[in-house]
């Protein structure tokens, strides 16, 4: 049984010895092949120099080109409310009408004064002119006309005060008091605001002031519009710069006609400054980010191992700058019409070869208007 056994087992190991070299064989004929990866498919696009504008950011606010608080001009009771809250009105029209039943009484009766005055005028006037009366009594009929008229003047004044119109074309905001309400004078009705067009205030650095000029072009965002820029225009600098701050103030006006932008808005505001940068641009693709560093990947005709040509990628570590649309800029590390891989970046590495194929390129604007998904 034992003999059995050992036999068995010495044929085990020969057959596992013979296995094991020729295992070995194979891998020793292995090792000396060379194997290369298939090249990887890229799209390039040729770095290109771009004429940009700098622009200078600031933080601003919207105000009206008008706008105002309107007041009660006298005391009384608030008899009607003509034009309700967000209502648009022009200018004259009425607003807020004051109880002036007193006023409009007295008025009837001086307009009666000045009616019987104007007669004992022209009854004077017939009379002197016959010598048929005496100057001192033609004085006094002439003097008491006049006084009669003013008074009529007085009170239609008086009345008109009682009258709130609109001083100006604009939107009524909400309004602050109620009909049969008493107001003293002074006293807050309503607001007013006329906002189209409408100014953005903001400040800049005064070592920026040789930069500005009235009728500049300016770029305004608003948060409740994020991807609307509203285009404006410099339309007055200030002429002082403020002593604690060494900034200077700048308003700009922008059309507003569906009055979708508000008076206190805030708003980021971009200038751009009339001197162009010539700059190197390539796709936002294009950028392959690490925490060590950020790169891009040329391709160039490389020489192997063996002496042969290929076309592969050059690993090119850059500096970035600013970013417009789908293009941002490289400061430092590319050259103008060197060939940047746009797409693929993330499967390759320095001296891989690479089949280039610009079939499909991704988009590389710096206006990029992507379509409504």
């Amino acid at each position: 049984m034992l003999k059995k056994f050992l036999i068995a087992l010495g044929g085990f190991a020969v057959v596992a010895l013979t296995l094991g070299a020729v295992k070995v064989a194979q891998i020793k004929k292995a090792s000396g092949v060379s194997h290369v990866p298939p090249p990887s498919a890229v799209t390039t696009l040729e770095a290109r120099s771009v004429d940009w504008h700098s622009y200078l950011k600031a933080i601003g606010t919207l105000a009206p080109v008008q706008g105002a608080t309107l007041s009660a001009d006298a005391d009384g009771i608030i008899a009607r409310i003509v034009a309700d809250s967000g209502a648009a009105v022009k200018a004259g029209d009425l607003l807020v009408e004051l109880d002036a039943s007193v006023e409009t009484a007295q008025l009837s009766a001086a307009q009666a004064r000045a009616e019987l005055a104007g007669i004992n005028l022209d009854r004077a006037k017939e009379l002197w002119a016959r010598q048929a009366m005496a100057k001192s009594d033609y004085d006094g009929a002439e003097a008491a006309a006049k006084q009669t008229v003013a008074d009529v003047n007085a009170l239609q004044a008086q009345i008109a005060k009682k009258q709130v119109r609109a001083p100006f074309d604009g939107r009524v905001g909400i309004r602050l008091v109620n009909e049969g309400q008493f107001v003293a004078r002074g006293r807050a009705l309503l607001p007013l605001q006329k906002l189209d067009p409408i100014y953005v205030n903001f400040s800049i650095p005064q070592r920026q002031l040789s930069a500005l000029s009235v009728g500049q072009k300016v770029d305004v965002v608003v948060d409740a519009f994020e991807n609307h820029p509203y285009p404006a225009t410099i339309s007055a600098i200030n002429s002082e710069v403020d002593p604690s701050t060494r900034n200077i103030s700048v308003q700009a006006k922008l059309a507003n006609p569906a009055e979708r932008l508000r008076a206190g808005m805030f708003a980021r505001v971009e200038v751009e400054l009339p001197q162009a940068d010539s700059l190197v641009a390539v796709p936002a693709t294009a950028i392959a980010y690490a925490s060590y560093g950020n790169s891009v990947f040329i391709v160039e005709k490389m020489k192997g191992p063996d002496g042969a040509e290929y076309l592969g990628v050059r690993q090119q570590f850059v500096k970035l700058g600013a970013a417009r649309g789908d293009l941002i800029v490289v400061t430092e590390g590319v050259k103008v019409g060197e060939q940047v891989v746009t797409a693929g970046v993330f499967k390759l590495r320095n001296g891989v070869p690479v089949q280039v194929n610009n079939i499909v390129q991704p988009t590389s604007s710096s206006t990029p208007k992507p379509a409504n998904t």
